[in-house]
């Protein structure tokens, strides 16, 4: 028979340990192996199973003395301990013996309960939902085959990429055990007006060639509101004015810019009039982009 030196799975050196110790070193080995940090991992997930065990254990001052007690007739304080898994008995049977009036306790310790696994999905949203936020029903197909729909709440200012975690919406968890997360990726679509980087919002801003010429004030569109800003004289295409403030907001209430890109639009179709007008100017204008 193998025995297991709980000791060493719950990384302690020495027996001569107290109960709030062992549980210290309980909550360490539990959050370094738990299930949702080594998702697919079926090395972690035995060796949470004997974390479990050797808390169980060692954590109850009673059956802490009499693991010590059986550990150090068995092999002696000098001899190296180690872990392992053990064969059929493991070492509850030495506590529990194999009576009649222990099976059931015995059934308890061996059925521990296993959470169920998460699920992951992702949605998309618009830039408007996102800075404003919303409910949204999804629909989703279950282990078993069958849809489900969920109705989710989507935090105003969500940031792109981040996660919505819906506690016990996964797959069901076994012995008892609690269900898994379902954990919805947010990806945030820009639209024909906005783009999002970070918490910036770039949009473009459509200017005559009289008014880049001459210089203007124009009105500009921001998520939530309008504002008029100066249009420096010659401005060019390409060229970018900055919009403090005006951005997204995020959900900590940080606010980004708004970029508004210069597009220098030409009319397909001229009046008679501005033909003329285009005509005289390239009679007396000297400017000349390629030279």
């Amino acid at each position: 028979m193998v025995f297991k030196n709980y000791y060493k799975i719950l990384d302690l050196e020495t027996s001569h340990v107290s109960i709030d110790e062992i549980k210290i070193a309980y909550r360490q080995a539990a959050k370094k192996y738990h299930p949702d940090v080594n998702v697919g991992d079926t090395l972690a997930e035995e060796r949470i199973k004997d974390i479990n065990e050797a808390y169980r254990t060692l954590s109850v001052p009673a059956s802490k003395r009499k693991y010590d007690r059986i550990w150090n007739s068995r092999f002696g304080k000098a001899q190296k301990a180690f872990t392992g898994k053990g064969e059929k008995g493991s070492i509850l049977n030495m506590f529990l013996g194999n009576t009649e009036e222990n099976k059931v306790t015995q059934t308890v310790y061996r059925k521990v309960g296993i959470k169920g696994e998460n699920i992951e999905t992702e949605i998309n949203i618009n830039i408007q939902e996102a800075f404003y936020g919303m409910e949204k029903m999804i629909s989703l197909r279950t282990p078993e085959g069958k849809i489900k729909s969920i109705t989710i709440s989507i935090p105003k200012g969500i940031r792109n990429g981040e996660k919505i975690r819906l506690i016990g919406q996964g797959k069901v968890g076994q012995n008892g055990g609690k269900n898994g997360d379902l954990l919805i990726k947010i990806n945030i679509e820009d639209s024909k007006t906005f783009k999002l980087k970070e918490c910036d919002l770039y949009t473009d801003l459509l200017l005559t060639p009289w008014e880049a010429a001459l210089g203007t004030r124009a009105t500009i569109s921001s998520i939530d509101d309008e504002t008029k800003i100066y249009i420096p004289q010659g401005i060019q295409s390409g060229e970018r004015i900055k919009i403090p403030g005006k951005g997204y907001q995020d959900g900590n209430g940080i606010r980004g810019d708004l970029i508004a890109e210069i597009k220098i639009m030409v009319p397909k179709q001229l009046s008679e009039q501005e033909k003329e007008i285009f005509e005289k100017l390239n009679e007396i204008s000297n400017f000349n982009p390629r030279s």
